[in-house]
């Protein structure tokens, strides 16, 4: 599916290894106009993952495979103004390669909200 680059839809890779929270998330986040890819593992996450298309990368950070801190990392060699957002209940210590972490169980909306400053900020 392509996107045009500079479109006002912003676009958010969303990854998380639970079905559930992967869905409600995707969806939350879709009815507030974002166009959302979702991968269920990091390594998914990676081989999708586009900065000329994804404005915002939010993952979990416990995954099968490599963890989410270790995908950010990976994120930021690529694309180091790509903001990654971790919206974890087991955040990572080292959060160098994050610009924001939000720990669950928290409302979706603090979510949104973050979203939306990180994207302000670009």
């Amino acid at each position: 599916m392509e996107r045009p680059t500079h479109s006002a839809v912003k676009t958010i890779l969303l990854v998380d290894d639970v079905d559930d929270i992967r869905v409600t998330t995707r969806w939350f986040l879709t009815s507030f106009g974002f166009a959302v890819d979702a991968a269920r593992t990091a390594e998914e996450a990676l081989a999708l993952f586009n900065p000329a298309i994804h404005d915002v990368v939010v993952t979990d950070n416990s995954m099968p495979g490599m963890t989410g801190a270790e995908m950010a990392h990976v994120i930021k060699m690529r694309s180091s103004s790509t903001p990654v957002l971790m919206y974890s209940g087991n955040p990572p210590d080292d959060r160098s390669s994050l610009d924001v972490v939000i720990q669950r169980p928290t409302h979706l909306l603090t979510l949104k909200e973050a979203v939306d400053k990180l994207l302000a900020a670009r």
